[in-house]
């Protein structure tokens, strides 16, 4: 899918049911500076729950990919509703540790 197993992403989504929307997409859309307040919150931290307004033009799904596409190494583990949960690993020091995949034999 886009790289997480189904066993990390669920894990993700238990992390981050407790979490509250830290951004907001509202009517202006994925703009270039909600991806730089997102790419700023992804510095201090790897899971982060976003809230798409009604007045937004997009969908949350579409919004969620949008701002996906646009900071890099972002993955979108979760849509519900209006929220969507955004995953990106620290890249000298993951706070979040994730299960790894089984192997097959």
């Amino acid at each position: 899918m886009d790289g997480l197993s189904a066993k990390q992403r669920a894990h993700l989504r238990g992390l981050g049911h407790a979490l509250k929307p830290l951004l907001h997409v509202g009517k202006e859309g994925v703009t270039p500076e909600a991806t730089a307040a997102l790419a700023e919150a992804l510095s201090t931290r790897e899971l982060l729950k976003v809230r798409v307004l009604e007045s937004a033009p997009e969908a949350a799904r579409e919004s969620a990919h949008s701002l996906a596409d646009h900071v890099a190494g972002v993955h979108v583990i979760h849509v519900v509703g209006r929220n969507a949960l955004l995953y990106r690993a620290h890249p000298e020091r993951p706070a979040i540790r994730l299960p790894q995949p089984r192997k097959r034999a």
